[in-house]
């Protein structure tokens, strides 16, 4: 069941054709490709595709001018535009950058779901900027944006075994046990999401 009001809208128009002030973009970090869909790395890609199907959002759209997939929707008046950038994960700064220019959305209404090795599976953290601990995708978004994005942070961790190279790990299909809690992860993050649209929560941990 859908948490909020809802309007459909296509996807194409910008933010000043429409009659109201608010526009939210929710971006998902990820790699697209059938190899890549239940992998690790994926998480933000999946809780994105959960919310966007518990919502009822417009089907996905891809825009090859702006480098990403897109959906959208009016929820409670504000438009809200889901991003999956095309781009492949080290590039995905590349994407945000030209759907925010496009729709006139600053970092300030900005929301992006990844995963984040240094949390175990099943924690979830929030927080506004910081650094780009390692992950490349964030480093990309860094770099094109004013760092000032909502995180919602999905742990993957831990690394096992800890020998095992960094890259080789994320791009590992989620284990039996952590693919039966998946949908655990991708329901809180929609809590989180939910509350963010509603308005700025403050950062927190939870976990699932």
């Amino acid at each position: 069941m859908s948490l909020f009001q809802k309007k459909t809208l296509p996807i194409s128009s910008p933010k000043y054709t429409l009659g109201h002030q608010d526009t939210k973009l929710i971006v998902a970090l990820g790699n697209i490709g059938k190899e890549y869909e239940h992998t690790r790395h994926n998480m933000g890609f999946l809780s994105i595709d959960n919310f966007a199907h518990t919502e009822e959002f417009n089907p996905w759209v891809e825009k090859k001018d702006l480098k990403s997939i897109l959906c959208a929707k009016l929820i409670d008046g504000k438009k809200v535009i889901l991003c999956k950038p095309t781009t492949m994960m080290n590039l995905s700064g590349e994407a945000v950058q030209l759907v925010q220019n496009f729709y006139k959305i600053s970092d300030d209404n900005t929301a992006v779901v990844y995963d984040e090795l240094a949390l175990d599976f099943g924690t979830i953290r929030t927080v506004r900027g910081g650094s780009d601990a390692g992950h490349n995708g964030v480093k990309s978004l860094v770099k094109h944006t004013s760092n000032k994005f909502w995180r919602i942070r999905c742990g993957i961790g831990p690394k096992t075994p800890e020998q095992i190279d960094t890259a080789d790990f994320v791009l590992q299909n989620f284990s039996k046990v952590e693919s039966a809690n998946l949908q655990k992860v991708c329901k809180e993050t929609a809590n989180l999401l939910a509350e963010w649209l509603s308005g700025e929560p403050s950062a927190e941990t939870r976990k699932v």
